[in-house]
Protein backbone atom coordinates (compact mmCIF):
# COMPACT_ATOMS: atom_id res chain seq x y z
CA UNK A 1 0.00 0.00 0.00
CA UNK A 2 1.43 3.13 -1.24
CA UNK A 3 2.17 5.76 1.59
CA UNK A 4 0.09 8.74 2.10
CA UNK A 5 0.73 11.51 -0.72
CA UNK A 6 2.61 14.66 0.19
CA UNK A 7 0.00 17.10 -0.74
CA UNK A 8 2.62 20.04 0.25
CA UNK A 9 5.07 19.05 -2.73
CA UNK A 10 2.13 19.19 -5.67
CA UNK A 11 0.91 22.85 -4.00
CA UNK A 12 4.76 23.98 -4.27
CA UNK A 13 5.19 22.96 -7.72
CA UNK A 14 2.06 24.71 -8.78
CA UNK A 15 3.05 27.86 -6.70
CA UNK A 16 6.36 27.74 -8.26
CA UNK A 17 5.33 27.10 -11.99
CA UNK A 18 2.99 30.65 -11.15
CA UNK A 19 5.91 32.43 -10.05
CA UNK A 20 7.71 31.63 -12.99
CA UNK A 21 5.27 32.69 -15.45
CA UNK A 22 4.23 35.85 -13.69
CA UNK A 23 8.25 36.64 -13.35
CA UNK A 24 8.82 36.10 -17.20
CA UNK A 25 5.47 38.46 -18.20
CA UNK A 26 6.37 40.92 -16.07
CA UNK A 27 10.57 41.28 -16.88
CA UNK A 28 9.31 40.84 -20.82
CA UNK A 29 8.58 44.58 -21.99
CA UNK A 30 7.43 44.28 -25.76
CA UNK A 31 8.51 47.50 -27.92
CA UNK A 32 7.12 48.43 -31.56
CA UNK A 33 9.20 50.71 -33.66
CA UNK A 34 9.32 51.31 -36.83
CA UNK A 35 7.59 48.08 -38.28
CA UNK A 36 9.55 46.00 -36.15
CA UNK A 37 8.34 44.04 -33.19
CA UNK A 38 11.19 43.61 -29.91
CA UNK A 39 11.88 43.30 -26.74
CA UNK A 40 13.47 44.97 -24.00
CA UNK A 41 14.27 43.57 -20.11
CA UNK A 42 12.58 45.73 -17.74
CA UNK A 43 14.85 45.59 -14.97
CA UNK A 44 17.72 46.94 -17.06
CA UNK A 45 15.01 50.11 -16.57
CA UNK A 46 13.25 50.01 -12.97
CA UNK A 47 16.46 49.27 -10.63
CA UNK A 48 13.97 48.62 -7.70
CA UNK A 49 12.66 45.72 -9.69
CA UNK A 50 15.95 43.46 -8.71
CA UNK A 51 14.15 43.40 -5.19
CA UNK A 52 10.94 41.91 -6.38
CA UNK A 53 13.38 38.91 -8.06
CA UNK A 54 13.63 37.66 -4.37
CA UNK A 55 9.76 37.02 -4.66
CA UNK A 56 9.65 35.26 -8.10
CA UNK A 57 13.00 33.35 -8.29
CA UNK A 58 11.35 29.93 -7.53
CA UNK A 59 13.82 27.82 -9.45
CA UNK A 60 14.83 26.62 -6.35
CA UNK A 61 11.94 25.15 -5.37
CA UNK A 62 11.49 23.16 -8.54
CA UNK A 63 14.78 21.09 -8.11
CA UNK A 64 13.43 20.66 -4.56
CA UNK A 65 10.27 19.19 -5.62
CA UNK A 66 12.62 17.15 -8.05
CA UNK A 67 14.72 15.98 -5.51
CA UNK A 68 11.78 15.00 -3.34
CA UNK A 69 10.26 13.22 -6.54
CA UNK A 70 12.82 11.06 -7.88
CA UNK A 71 13.70 9.79 -4.37
CA UNK A 72 10.20 8.45 -3.45
CA UNK A 73 10.29 6.74 -7.34
CA UNK A 74 13.72 5.91 -7.37
CA UNK A 75 13.06 4.41 -3.92
CA UNK A 76 9.92 2.36 -4.77
CA UNK A 77 11.86 1.04 -8.24
CA UNK A 78 15.15 -0.08 -6.73
CA UNK A 79 12.99 -1.71 -4.17
CA UNK A 80 11.19 -3.65 -6.79
CA UNK A 81 14.41 -4.49 -8.39
CA UNK A 82 14.62 -2.38 -11.40
CA UNK A 83 17.65 -1.42 -12.93
CA UNK A 84 18.84 2.43 -12.63
CA UNK A 85 18.81 2.63 -16.37
CA UNK A 86 14.93 1.77 -16.87
CA UNK A 87 14.34 4.06 -14.25
CA UNK A 88 16.22 6.75 -16.18
CA UNK A 89 15.00 6.51 -19.28
CA UNK A 90 11.71 6.01 -18.25
CA UNK A 91 11.66 9.39 -15.88
CA UNK A 92 13.41 11.08 -18.70
CA UNK A 93 10.48 9.99 -21.17
CA UNK A 94 8.24 11.66 -19.48
CA UNK A 95 9.91 15.34 -20.07
CA UNK A 96 10.87 14.44 -23.59
CA UNK A 97 7.20 13.68 -24.82
CA UNK A 98 5.59 17.00 -24.49
CA UNK A 99 9.02 18.64 -24.56
CA UNK A 100 9.53 17.32 -28.40
CA UNK A 101 5.77 18.36 -29.34
CA UNK A 102 6.74 22.03 -28.18
CA UNK A 103 10.21 21.61 -29.75
CA UNK A 104 8.56 20.38 -33.04
CA UNK A 105 5.66 23.35 -33.33
CA UNK A 106 8.03 26.07 -32.54
CA UNK A 107 10.59 25.43 -35.31
CA UNK A 108 7.83 24.84 -37.51
CA UNK A 109 6.41 28.10 -36.89
CA UNK A 110 9.91 29.82 -37.51
CA UNK A 111 10.00 28.50 -41.17
CA UNK A 112 6.74 29.14 -41.59
CA UNK A 113 7.27 32.72 -40.42
CA UNK A 114 10.30 33.47 -42.59
CA UNK A 115 8.48 31.77 -45.60
CA UNK A 116 5.82 34.14 -45.03
CA UNK A 117 8.44 36.97 -45.34
CA UNK A 118 8.42 37.86 -41.58
CA UNK A 119 11.36 39.95 -40.85
CA UNK A 120 14.56 37.68 -39.50
CA UNK A 121 15.33 39.91 -37.20
CA UNK A 122 12.09 39.65 -35.49
CA UNK A 123 11.83 35.23 -36.53
CA UNK A 124 15.30 35.76 -34.10
CA UNK A 125 13.91 37.19 -31.00
CA UNK A 126 11.05 35.69 -31.16
CA UNK A 127 12.42 31.97 -31.43
CA UNK A 128 14.73 33.48 -28.76
CA UNK A 129 11.62 34.11 -26.51
CA UNK A 130 9.70 30.80 -26.48
CA UNK A 131 13.04 28.73 -26.31
CA UNK A 132 14.94 30.85 -23.10
CA UNK A 133 13.00 28.80 -20.75
CA UNK A 134 14.26 25.64 -21.81
CA UNK A 135 17.49 25.84 -20.05
CA UNK A 136 16.20 23.80 -17.20
CA UNK A 137 15.82 20.77 -19.05
CA UNK A 138 19.27 19.67 -19.99
CA UNK A 139 20.27 20.40 -16.27
CA UNK A 140 17.14 18.79 -14.57
CA UNK A 141 18.09 15.59 -16.87
CA UNK A 142 21.52 15.44 -16.31
CA UNK A 143 20.19 15.31 -12.50
CA UNK A 144 17.91 12.66 -13.37
CA UNK A 145 20.52 10.27 -15.33
CA UNK A 146 22.48 10.73 -11.55
CA UNK A 147 19.87 10.15 -9.30
CA UNK A 148 20.35 6.14 -8.76
CA UNK A 149 24.58 7.10 -7.98
CA UNK A 150 23.66 10.22 -5.75
CA UNK A 151 20.68 8.80 -3.85
CA UNK A 152 23.03 6.17 -3.26
CA UNK A 153 25.67 8.56 -1.87
CA UNK A 154 22.69 10.41 0.13
CA UNK A 155 21.83 7.11 2.00
CA UNK A 156 25.52 6.60 2.64
CA UNK A 157 27.14 9.95 3.91
CA UNK A 158 23.88 11.97 3.89
CA UNK A 159 24.56 16.20 4.69
CA UNK A 160 27.84 15.37 3.37
CA UNK A 161 27.03 15.20 -0.25
CA UNK A 162 25.02 18.66 -0.53
CA UNK A 163 27.79 20.01 1.67
CA UNK A 164 30.69 19.14 -0.46
CA UNK A 165 29.05 20.17 -3.33
CA UNK A 166 28.04 23.50 -1.91
CA UNK A 167 31.65 24.04 -1.01
CA UNK A 168 32.48 23.01 -4.44
CA UNK A 169 30.22 25.46 -5.69
CA UNK A 170 32.28 28.36 -3.96
CA UNK A 171 35.57 26.55 -5.40
CA UNK A 172 34.05 27.53 -8.33
CA UNK A 173 32.69 31.16 -8.10
CA UNK A 174 36.12 31.91 -6.67
CA UNK A 175 37.63 31.02 -9.42
CA UNK A 176 35.65 33.00 -11.12
CA UNK A 177 36.04 36.15 -9.37
CA UNK A 178 39.61 35.77 -8.95
CA UNK A 179 41.57 33.98 -12.04
CA UNK A 180 38.48 35.21 -14.34
CA UNK A 181 37.99 31.26 -15.52
CA UNK A 182 34.34 31.98 -16.44
CA UNK A 183 33.87 28.64 -18.64
CA UNK A 184 34.69 27.24 -15.46
CA UNK A 185 31.65 28.24 -13.63
CA UNK A 186 29.36 26.05 -15.69
CA UNK A 187 30.01 23.61 -13.32
CA UNK A 188 27.73 25.38 -11.23
CA UNK A 189 24.79 24.39 -12.90
CA UNK A 190 25.15 21.11 -11.87
CA UNK A 191 26.89 21.93 -8.44
CA UNK A 192 24.14 24.87 -7.14
CA UNK A 193 21.02 22.77 -8.82
CA UNK A 194 22.24 19.63 -7.79
CA UNK A 195 22.78 20.69 -3.64
CA UNK A 196 19.22 21.57 -3.96
CA UNK A 197 18.39 18.23 -5.22
CA UNK A 198 19.85 16.65 -2.84
CA UNK A 199 17.82 18.44 -0.15
CA UNK A 200 14.68 17.68 -1.72
CA UNK A 201 16.23 13.31 -0.79
CA UNK A 202 17.05 14.54 2.65
CA UNK A 203 13.39 16.26 3.03
CA UNK A 204 11.50 12.73 1.46
CA UNK A 205 13.33 10.33 4.10
CA UNK A 206 13.26 13.46 6.58
CA UNK A 207 16.59 14.17 8.02
CA UNK A 208 16.48 17.87 6.80
CA UNK A 209 12.90 17.94 8.77
CA UNK A 210 13.33 15.98 11.97
CA UNK A 211 13.88 17.69 14.13
CA UNK A 212 12.11 20.62 13.05
CA UNK A 213 15.02 22.59 13.85
CA UNK A 214 16.95 21.65 11.12
CA UNK A 215 14.63 23.52 8.27
CA UNK A 216 14.84 26.60 10.53
CA UNK A 217 18.85 26.45 11.03
CA UNK A 218 18.86 26.08 7.10
CA UNK A 219 16.64 29.28 6.83
CA UNK A 220 18.49 31.30 9.31
CA UNK A 221 21.56 29.86 7.87
CA UNK A 222 20.80 30.89 4.17
CA UNK A 223 19.74 34.49 5.08
CA UNK A 224 22.79 34.98 6.80
CA UNK A 225 25.19 33.83 4.19
CA UNK A 226 23.09 35.71 1.27
CA UNK A 227 22.78 38.88 3.47
CA UNK A 228 27.01 38.54 3.53
CA UNK A 229 27.03 37.94 -0.22
CA UNK A 230 24.93 40.54 -1.60
CA UNK A 231 26.32 43.19 0.80
CA UNK A 232 29.46 43.56 0.88
CA UNK A 233 30.00 40.70 -1.14
CA UNK A 234 30.28 41.01 -4.80
CA UNK A 235 27.50 39.81 -5.94
CA UNK A 236 23.91 41.64 -6.95
CA UNK A 237 20.82 41.55 -5.20
CA UNK A 238 19.55 40.35 -8.48
CA UNK A 239 18.47 36.16 -8.41
CA UNK A 240 17.77 36.57 -12.15
CA UNK A 241 21.25 37.18 -13.03
CA UNK A 242 22.45 40.69 -13.30
CA UNK A 243 25.63 42.16 -12.77
CA UNK A 244 28.37 44.23 -13.82
CA UNK A 245 31.21 41.39 -12.73
CA UNK A 246 29.15 38.36 -12.22
CA UNK A 247 25.36 37.34 -12.14
CA UNK A 248 23.49 34.86 -9.87
CA UNK A 249 22.00 32.54 -12.74
CA UNK A 250 23.68 32.05 -15.83
CA UNK A 251 25.55 30.16 -14.40
CA UNK A 252 24.21 29.99 -10.95
CA UNK A 253 26.59 31.60 -7.94
CA UNK A 254 26.74 30.32 -4.23
CA UNK A 255 24.70 33.41 -3.37
CA UNK A 256 21.96 31.98 -5.33
CA UNK A 257 22.61 28.73 -3.09
CA UNK A 258 22.19 30.93 -0.04
CA UNK A 259 19.24 32.47 -1.07
CA UNK A 260 17.64 28.70 -2.17
CA UNK A 261 18.72 27.01 1.46
CA UNK A 262 16.40 30.26 3.26
CA UNK A 263 14.14 29.53 0.88
CA UNK A 264 13.86 25.73 1.14
CA UNK A 265 14.26 26.04 5.08
CA UNK A 266 11.11 28.44 4.85
CA UNK A 267 8.91 26.74 2.60
CA UNK A 268 10.05 23.43 4.88
CA UNK A 269 8.26 25.44 8.28
CA UNK A 270 5.41 25.70 6.39
CA UNK A 271 4.77 22.08 5.06
CA UNK A 272 2.61 20.83 8.41
CA UNK A 273 0.62 23.77 7.88
CA UNK A 274 0.19 23.13 4.23
CA UNK A 275 -0.83 19.99 5.00
CA UNK A 276 -3.37 20.68 6.78
CA UNK A 277 -4.73 23.31 4.80
CA UNK A 278 -4.97 20.85 1.59
CA UNK A 279 -7.37 18.18 3.93
CA UNK A 280 -9.89 20.58 2.55
CA UNK A 281 -11.60 18.39 -0.30
CA UNK A 282 -12.48 21.52 -2.67
CA UNK A 283 -8.84 23.03 -2.15
CA UNK A 284 -6.81 19.43 -2.86
CA UNK A 285 -9.03 19.26 -6.08
CA UNK A 286 -7.73 22.01 -7.86
CA UNK A 287 -4.56 21.96 -6.72
CA UNK A 288 -4.18 18.16 -8.10
CA UNK A 289 -6.36 19.94 -11.16
CA UNK A 290 -3.49 22.67 -11.82
CA UNK A 291 -0.50 20.28 -10.69
CA UNK A 292 -1.30 17.92 -13.79
CA UNK A 293 -1.03 21.06 -16.15
CA UNK A 294 2.14 22.07 -14.87
CA UNK A 295 4.67 21.20 -17.52
CA UNK A 296 2.01 22.26 -20.33
CA UNK A 297 2.05 25.61 -18.54
CA UNK A 298 5.65 25.89 -18.02
CA UNK A 299 6.65 24.88 -21.71
CA UNK A 300 4.20 27.06 -23.45
CA UNK A 301 3.93 29.97 -21.42
CA UNK A 302 6.18 32.22 -23.10
CA UNK A 303 3.93 31.62 -26.31
CA UNK A 304 1.03 34.16 -25.30
CA UNK A 305 3.66 36.72 -25.00
CA UNK A 306 3.80 36.85 -28.69
CA UNK A 307 0.31 35.85 -29.10
CA UNK A 308 -0.76 39.70 -27.74
CA UNK A 309 1.97 41.81 -28.95
CA UNK A 310 1.71 41.00 -32.16
CA UNK A 311 -2.16 41.46 -31.75
CA UNK A 312 -2.09 44.71 -30.12
CA UNK A 313 1.04 45.99 -30.83
CA UNK A 314 1.54 46.90 -34.84
CA UNK A 315 -1.98 47.65 -34.61
CA UNK A 316 -1.95 50.47 -31.91
CA UNK A 317 -4.48 49.15 -29.85
CA UNK A 318 -1.67 48.89 -27.09
CA UNK A 319 0.03 52.05 -25.89
CA UNK A 320 3.91 51.89 -25.32
CA UNK A 321 4.87 54.26 -22.22
CA UNK A 322 8.10 55.02 -20.75
CA UNK A 323 9.25 51.44 -19.19
CA UNK A 324 8.94 52.05 -15.47
CA UNK A 325 6.85 55.15 -15.23
CA UNK A 326 3.04 55.05 -13.73
CA UNK A 327 1.55 54.52 -16.86
CA UNK A 328 3.85 51.73 -17.99
CA UNK A 329 3.13 50.12 -14.26
CA UNK A 330 -0.33 50.69 -14.67
CA UNK A 331 -0.74 48.57 -17.90
CA UNK A 332 1.10 45.54 -15.91
CA UNK A 333 -2.65 44.72 -15.24
CA UNK A 334 -3.86 44.39 -17.97
CA UNK A 335 -0.87 42.87 -19.76
CA UNK A 336 -1.11 39.78 -17.50
CA UNK A 337 -4.95 39.88 -17.16
CA UNK A 338 -4.64 39.28 -21.58
CA UNK A 339 -1.74 36.76 -21.30
CA UNK A 340 -3.52 34.84 -18.57
CA UNK A 341 -6.71 34.31 -20.64
CA UNK A 342 -4.51 33.00 -23.82
CA UNK A 343 -2.48 30.56 -21.67
CA UNK A 344 -5.94 29.24 -20.22
CA UNK A 345 -7.28 28.68 -23.61
CA UNK A 346 -3.97 27.51 -24.92
CA UNK A 347 -3.67 24.88 -21.89
CA UNK A 348 -6.48 22.63 -22.34
CA UNK A 349 -6.14 22.42 -26.02
CA UNK A 350 -2.40 21.73 -25.82
CA UNK A 351 -3.16 18.85 -23.19
CA UNK A 352 -5.55 17.89 -25.79
CA UNK A 353 -3.66 17.32 -28.36
CA UNK A 354 -0.99 15.57 -26.20
CA UNK A 355 -3.43 12.94 -24.91
CA UNK A 356 -2.10 10.31 -28.04
CA UNK A 357 1.53 10.56 -25.92
CA UNK A 358 0.09 8.84 -22.77
CA UNK A 359 -0.73 6.01 -25.20
CA UNK A 360 2.65 5.84 -26.93
CA UNK A 361 5.47 3.36 -25.50
CA UNK A 362 8.31 4.40 -23.66
CA UNK A 363 10.62 2.28 -26.16
CA UNK A 364 10.92 0.45 -28.84
CA UNK A 365 13.03 -2.64 -29.53
CA UNK A 366 14.93 -5.10 -27.86
CA UNK A 367 16.73 -4.63 -24.28
CA UNK A 368 20.09 -5.59 -24.58
CA UNK A 369 23.66 -4.81 -23.43
CA UNK A 370 23.45 -2.08 -25.73
CA UNK A 371 20.47 -0.45 -24.67
CA UNK A 372 22.11 1.80 -21.37
CA UNK A 373 24.59 2.89 -23.77
CA UNK A 374 22.14 3.84 -26.33
CA UNK A 375 20.19 5.49 -23.62
CA UNK A 376 24.02 7.35 -22.18
CA UNK A 377 24.41 8.62 -26.05
CA UNK A 378 20.85 9.77 -26.35
CA UNK A 379 20.99 11.97 -23.32
CA UNK A 380 24.65 13.10 -24.38
CA UNK A 381 23.18 14.18 -27.28
CA UNK A 382 19.89 15.98 -25.71
CA UNK A 383 21.92 18.39 -23.31
CA UNK A 384 23.77 20.15 -25.63
CA UNK A 385 21.06 20.38 -28.07
CA UNK A 386 18.87 22.08 -25.28
CA UNK A 387 21.57 24.25 -24.32
CA UNK A 388 22.28 25.15 -27.81
CA UNK A 389 18.27 26.31 -28.06
CA UNK A 390 18.20 28.10 -24.96
CA UNK A 391 21.32 30.01 -25.82
CA UNK A 392 20.44 30.74 -29.33
CA UNK A 393 16.72 30.16 -29.99
CA UNK A 394 14.91 28.17 -32.40
CA UNK A 395 16.09 30.69 -35.14
CA UNK A 396 19.21 32.49 -34.78
CA UNK A 397 19.79 35.57 -37.23
CA UNK A 398 16.56 34.30 -38.44
CA UNK A 399 17.51 31.13 -39.86
CA UNK A 400 16.17 27.92 -38.17
CA UNK A 401 18.68 26.40 -35.64
CA UNK A 402 19.23 23.21 -37.70
CA UNK A 403 21.97 21.57 -36.05
CA UNK A 404 20.66 21.97 -32.74
CA UNK A 405 17.42 20.82 -33.88
CA UNK A 406 18.84 17.76 -35.25
CA UNK A 407 21.26 16.68 -32.76
CA UNK A 408 17.74 16.80 -29.99
CA UNK A 409 15.98 14.53 -32.69
CA UNK A 410 19.08 12.12 -32.85
CA UNK A 411 19.20 12.58 -28.90
CA UNK A 412 15.49 11.64 -28.42
CA UNK A 413 15.53 8.61 -31.27
CA UNK A 414 18.22 7.28 -29.11
CA UNK A 415 16.19 7.08 -26.09
CA UNK A 416 13.29 5.99 -27.22
CA UNK A 417 15.32 3.47 -29.30
CA UNK A 418 16.97 2.09 -26.62
CA UNK A 419 14.57 -0.80 -25.95
CA UNK A 420 10.97 -1.45 -24.84
CA UNK A 421 11.01 -1.45 -21.01
CA UNK A 422 9.84 -3.97 -19.20
CA UNK A 423 7.04 -3.85 -16.36
CA UNK A 424 7.47 -1.99 -13.55
CA UNK A 425 9.17 1.01 -15.64
CA UNK A 426 9.31 4.66 -14.34
CA UNK A 427 7.82 6.64 -16.72
CA UNK A 428 5.07 6.93 -19.93
CA UNK A 429 3.79 10.39 -18.00
CA UNK A 430 4.27 14.07 -18.77
CA UNK A 431 5.82 15.87 -15.67
CA UNK A 432 3.40 16.52 -13.40
CA UNK A 433 1.32 13.85 -13.63
CA UNK A 434 2.39 11.21 -11.08
CA UNK A 435 2.69 7.21 -11.11
CA UNK A 436 1.24 4.94 -8.33
CA UNK A 437 4.64 4.53 -5.82
CA UNK A 438 4.55 8.65 -6.46
CA UNK A 439 1.32 9.29 -4.48
CA UNK A 440 3.46 8.90 -1.22
CA UNK A 441 5.85 10.35 0.68
CA UNK A 442 7.35 10.05 3.92
CA UNK A 443 5.56 7.22 5.41
CA UNK A 444 4.19 8.18 9.11
CA UNK A 445 2.27 11.64 9.87
CA UNK A 446 2.89 14.87 8.95
CA UNK A 447 5.77 16.36 10.92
Amino acid sequence: MAAERNRSADLLRVCAIGAVVLGHWLLVDVTYRGGTLSGLDALDYVGWGRWLTLLLQVMPVFFLVGGYANAVSWTAHRAAGEQGWHWVRGRAARLLWPTSVYIAVCALAAVVARSAGLEPSVVSLAGWLVALHLWFLPVYLLLIALTPALHAAHRRWGAAVPAAMALGAAGVDALVLGPHLPVVGFANYLLVWGTIHQWGFAWQDGPLTTPRWRCRALAAAGVVLLCALTGPGPFPVDMIGAGTRVGNTSPPSIALLAFAAAQTGLVLMAEPALRRLLTRPRLWARVSRLNRAVMTVYLWHMVPVLVVAAAFYPTGLAPQPAIGSLSWLALRLPWLAFLSAVLVLLTPAVQWAERPLLSLPEGVGKVGWWSPVLLLCGLGALVPALVALAAGGFARAGHLSAGPLALYGLGFLAVVCAGAPGRGSAGGLPEGRVSSEEAGGRKGPAR
